[in-house]
C-alpha cells in the first residue's frame, strides 16, 4: 500500500510541476533557514560544555557599589579562591587567570610577535578545566616560575613541532623573560568562552598579592558533586566579615559591613555556572566576546517562523487546489476507499515533498554554510549533523514537516462528500476561504515583523555610529605596544608630531573603546576618607596632550599644560562627577585618592578643569563618573592626524619605529575600527536578520504567487465575460488584486504593534537609543504591499490579457 501511496504521489507530483516546484523550493528555503539557525543555537548553547566537570565550574561575580557608582565585575580579589578553598570544604579547587595587558610581545627568531591569546594561570588549571594533553604532565606543568603551557597551534608556529618539552619562549616583559615550556595541550575548542594559546605561570605576576580590596583576577571554583552553588554562597557574608572587613578598616575605619552596606554602598559576590558564561554574562572585563541569549531566543523564533511560513505555503496551495483532486475523492470514495485510506495518500504526497525539500535543503546548507559561518563569525562545520543527536532529529524533522504541513489538507481533501462532488455541487469557497486567508496574514505579519525588527536594528547601530560622543574618533591612528620603545618613548613622540600630516600625539593606554585600559579608584571629598564622602570613580593616567588629541571640549577650567608649572597633582574631572559632588563650581576644590586598599592614606588633587562628558564604555551604559590625572601610561600613542595620505604616513611612522626598535612588531588600528568592534554582536544580528527578514518575504511571496496563479486559474471564465462586457485590463487586475491586499492590510495592523513591542524591549538594553519613529512603519508597510503588489499583479495581468474567446471555450 505504502509503494502505492508513493507511486500515485510521484505521478502528482509530475502533473503539477509548477506548484509541485513552488512547494519544494518554498519548503527547501525554510529547511535551509532552520537548519542553518539551529547550528547557530546549537554551537551558542554548547559553550564551555567540552569539560568533563562544566556541572560543577562556577566564577565568581563581584557587584559593587561605592558613592553612587556601580560597578559589575567578572573578576575579584586574588586571595579570595584560596580563602574559600581553606575555609570551606565544599570548594575541592579553585583556578585564576590575570592578563593585565592583553597581550605578550614573544621572541620568533629575530623578531618579537604581539600575542594576545596569553594568559597568567594557576598550576592548578589542570584541575578545574578539561584540556586534553599532547606531550608533558600538566598536573605539574605551571608549578614554578617561568614556565609556560602552550597550544598545538602555538607549537608548530613557534618551534614547526609538538614534541617541543623543555624549549623555550623568549618574552620581552621586564627587559627579557625565557619561559620553558612544561606542556603541550590541544587547542582549545572554538566553543570555550576563553580562548588563549599560551597559559603563563602566575608566579610570574608582577602584582602585590593578599588585597582583598582590589578586584583584578578571573576566579573559577570547581565544587565538589553534589554540592548546592547556594551553600556557597550564603558563606559569602561570612567571608567578607573575616578577610574584606578587616583591611576596609584599615582603609576607611570601617567598624562593619553592615555599616558600609547602610550608607548605600555594597560588596556582594555570587557564581555564575560556567555554561552560562558565553550567553549570560556581560560584565568588564570579560575573556572574550560573549554572545547573547536574547539572540539565541530571537533566531530560534525566526527560524520556527520561517519553518511554519513554508508549511503555511504548502497548505495554502494543496488546500487551493482541492477542487482538482475533489472529483478523485469522490470516485475513490465510491470504489471502495476508506477515510484513512485517503488521509494516507495525501500525507504521502506531503511526506514525500517535505523529502524532496529536505534532500535540496540539505545541499544548500552545505553550500551557504561558509557565507553563514562569516556573517555569523562562526566556525560551525556540517559534520557536526551528523552526530547521533542531530541524526535522529534530521531524519524525524522531513517527516515532521510532511505531517504538519500536509495533515489539514489530508484531513480536509478526505472529508469530501462524495455524492455532492460527483454531481458538481462542491465549492471551494468559506470556511476553507477563510482559512488560507488567515494563513496568507500569518505569513505577512511574520514577515512584517522581521522587516521592521531589521530595520530598528540598522537605526540603532547608525545611530551608534554617528552619535556625538564627547571626543573624535575619525582620523585617530593608535600604536600599540609602545612600551617597547622604553626610555625613548617620549622621543618617539616628538618624532612623529614633527611629521607632516600629523596634527597631535599623546601617550596613554586609557582609551575610550573596549578592551584598553581601565582603572578604578576610591576617592574623597575630605582627607580623611570616611563612609558618607568617599566614592569610586575611573583613574586615566594621560598626558597634557591627551584631551586635544581625542578631540575633547573641557566644559570648564583649563587643560593640563606645562605653562603653569608641574600640574602631577592636579585632576580633571568630567561633567558626570561635577554633578555628583554637586559643588557650584568644583574649580579650585581638592579631591582625595586613595594611595593604598591596606591603609587610610590618600593623595590630595586640586580639580583645574571639567572635561564635557564623553563615551568611555558602549552605548549600553550610562556615562559614569572619570577623573584624568597625569601619568605614566606607556602602552599606546595615539596620533591625530589630518593626513589625506594614510598610507604614506603609515610607512613614515613605521620607518621611525623600525629605526628605533628593528625586532618589535609595528602594530596599529584606527580608533573608529575599535569603536566599531564594540558593536560587532549588533552588526552580526543586523545583517543576519536581513538576510532571514528577505527570505521570509520571499517565501511568503511564493505563496501568495501560487495562490494567485491558482485563483486566477479557477476565474478564468469570469474574467472571459468581463472582457467581453468591456472590462479593461487595470479593472481585471484590480479585481484579483484586491482580495490579496486586503490580507496584507490586515497582516501589517497585526505585526505594528507586535514588532513595536518587540523592538522596544530591545532597545532597552541600550543606555542611549532611538526612538521607534512612526515612518519605520510606514515604510515597511508600503514595502510590504507592493511586495504583495508586484508578485499578485504579474498573474493578474497575464490572467488579464487572455484572449476572452479562449477563456470562453467550452471545456
Amino acid at each position: 500500500m505504502i509503494k502505492n501511496f508513493l507511486k500515485i504521489a510521484w505521478r502528482n507530483l509530475k502533473k503539477n510541476k509548477v506548484y509541485s516546484l513552488i512547494n519544494i523550493v518554498g519548503l527547501a528555503i525554510g529547511l535551509v533557514c532552520f537548519l542553518l539557525i539551529a547550528l547557530y543555537v546549537v554551537n551558542e548553547l554548547s559553550y564551555d560544555r567540552y569539560n568533563e566537570k562544566a556541572d560543577r565550574i562556577y566564577r565568581i561575580h563581584s557587584d559593587i557599589r561605592f558613592g553612587g557608582s556601580d560597578m559589575r565585575l567578572a573578576v575579584t580579589a586574588d586571595p579570595m579562591g584560596e580563602s574559600l578553598k581553606k575555609d570551606y570544604p565544599q570548594v575541592e579547587e579553585y583556578v585564576r587567570f590575570y592578563n593585565s595587558n592583553g597581550s605578550k610581545h614573544l621572541k620568533k627568531g629575530t623578531t618579537y610577535i604581539n600575542e594576545t591569546s596569553v594568559v597568567h594561570a594557576d598550576s592548578t588549571l589542570f584541575n578545574v578545566f578539561s584540556l586534553p594533553s599532547i606531550a608533558g604532565d600538566t598536573k605539574t606543568a605551571l608549578n614554578e616560575p617561568n614556565t609556560v603551557v602552550i597550544t598545538r597551534t602555538a607549537a608548530e608556529k613557534y618551534f614547526g613541532s609538538t614534541d617541543v618539552i623543555g624549549k623555550t619562549i623568549e618574552s620581552d616583559e621586564n627587559g627579557s623573560t625565557l619561559y620553558k615550556v612544561t606542556a603541550v595541550i590541544e587547542d582549545l575548542p572554538n566553543t570555550s568562552h576563553f580562548q588563549f594559546d599560551f597559559f603563563f605561570s602566575m608566579d610570574n605576576v608582577d602584582y602585590t598579592f593578599g588585597n582583598f580590596l582590589s578586584h583584578n583576577f578571573h576566579t573559577y571554583l570547581l565544587l565538589k558533586p553534589g554540592v548546592d552553588p547556594s551553600t556557597i554562597e550564603k558563606k559569602f557574608p561570612q567571608y567578607l566579615e573575616k578577610y574584606v572587613l578587616p583591611q576596609a578598616s584599615a582603609f576607611m575605619n570601617l567598624k562593619s559591613m553592615k555599616e558600609f552596606e547602610q550608607s548605600g554602598n555594597k560588596l556582594n559576590y555570587s557564581l555564575m555556572p560556567l555554561t552560562r558564561i558565553h550567553l549570560y554574562s556581560d560584565r568588564h572585563p570579560e575573556l572574550g566576546i560573549n554572545g547573547n541569549i536574547q539572540y539565541v531566543y530571537i533566531f530560534g523564533a525566526v527560524a520556527l517562523f520561517i519553518l511554519i511560513i513554508a508549511c503555511i505555503n504548502f497548505m495554502n496551495l494543496t488546500t487551493a487546489r482541492s477542487a482538482n483532486r475533489a472529483k478523485e475523492v469522490g470516485i475513490r470514495k465510491v470504489m471502495g476507499s476508506e477515510k484513512k485510506a485517503l488521509i494516507g495518500q495525501f500525507l504521502a504526497e506531503s511526506i514525500l515533498t517535505a523529502l524532496l525539500a529536505f534532500l535540496l535543503a540539505i545541499l544548500l546548507t552545505t553550500l551557504l554554510l561558509p557565507a553563514f559561518n562569516n556573517l555569523a563569525s562562526k566556525d560551525i562545520q556540517i559534520n557536526e549533523l551528523l552526530n547521533w543527536k542531530w541524526m535522529a532529529f534530521l531524519f524525524s524533522l522531513p517527516i515532521l514537516v510532511g505531517i504538519m504541513a500536509g495533515s489539514y489538507p489530508a484531513f480536509f481533501l478526505s472529508s469530501f462528500k462524495p455524492i455532492a462532488v460527483l454531481k458538481g455541487r462542491w465549492s471551494n469557497s468559506g470556511s476553507k476561504s477563510y482559512l488560507r486567508s488567515t494563513l496568507v496574514v500569518i505569513q505577512f505579519a511574520t514577515s512584517i515583523i522581521l522587516m521592521i525588527g531589521t530595520v530598528v536594528v540598522f537605526q540603532q547601530l547608525h545611530y551608534i555610529r554617528n552619535k556625538k560622543l564627547g571626543f573624535n574618533k575619525e582620523q585617530l591612528l593608535v600604536i600599540n605596544g609602545t612600551y617597547a620603545l622604553g626610555e625613548g618613548l617620549k622621543g618617539f613622540k616628538d618624532e612623529l608630531q614633527a611629521i607632516p600630516g600629523v596634527h597631535k600625539a599623546t601617550i596613554s593606554n586609557y582609551l575610550p573603546v573596549g578592551s584598553t585600559a581601565r582603572n578604578s579608584n576610591a576617592f574623597s571629598t575630605e582627607a580623611v576618607m570616611k563612609q558618607d564622602n568617599a566614592f569610586n570613580m575611573q583613574s586615566w593616567l594621560v598626558d597634557e596632550d591627551y584631551i586635544e588629541t581625542m578631540g575633547m571640549s573641557m566644559a570648564r577650567g583649563r587643560n593640563f599644560s606645562k605653562q603653569f608649572g608641574n600640574d602631577s597633582l592636579s585632576i580633571i574631572i568630567n561633567e558626570s562627577t561635577a554633578k555628583m559632588l554637586g559643588y557650584e563650581d568644583p574649580i579650585g576644590k581638592k579631591i582625595y585618592a586613595s594611595i593604598s586598599n591596606r591603609d587610610a592614606s590618600v593623595q590630595g588633587y586640586t580639580i583645574i578643569g571639567i572635561v564635557k562628558n564623553f563615551h568611555f564604555e558602549s552605548l549600553h551604559q550610562e556615562i559614569g563618573p572619570l577623573a584624568l590625572v597625569i601619568g605614566k601610561s606607556d602602552y599606546s600613542i595615539v596620533v591625530r592626524t589630518d593626513s589625506k595620505n594614510i598610507p604614506q604616513l603609515l610607512s613614515t611612522i613605521e620607518s621611525k619605529w623600525k629605526t628605533r626598535v628593528p625586532s618589535m612588531p609595528f602594530e596599529y588600528q584606527f580608533m573608529d575600527e575599535s569603536f566599531d568592534n564594540m558593536y560587532r554582536a549588533e552588526a552580526r544580528v543586523s545583517k543576519i536578520a536581513l538576510v532571514f527578514a528577505s527570505l521570509a518575504i520571499f517565501i511568503a511571496c511564493m505563496g501568495l504567487f501560487g495562490l494567485a496563479t491558482y485563483m486566477a486559474e479557477q476565474r478564468t471564465k469570469e474574467i472571459g465575460v468581463r472582457k467581453v462586457l468591456g472590462a479593461s485590463v487595470q479593472n481585471i487586475v484590480g479585481l484579483l488584486s484586491r482580495d490579496f491586499l486586503k490580507l496584507v492590510l490586515v497582516a501589517t495592523v497585526i505585526a505594528f504593534p507586535v514588532g513595536y513591542l518587540l523592538m522596544h524591549r530591545w532597545l532597552e538594553d541600550f543606555a542611549y537609543r532611538i526612538n521607534i519613529g512612526w515612518w519605520i512603519f510606514l515604510a515597511v508597510g508600503i514595502l510590504a504591499v507592493l511586495i504583495a503588489i508586484v508578485t499578485v499583479s504579474f498573474q493578474a495581468i497575464r490572467a488579464a490579457l487572455l484572449n476572452p474567446v479562449k477563456s470562453l471555450r467550452t471545456e
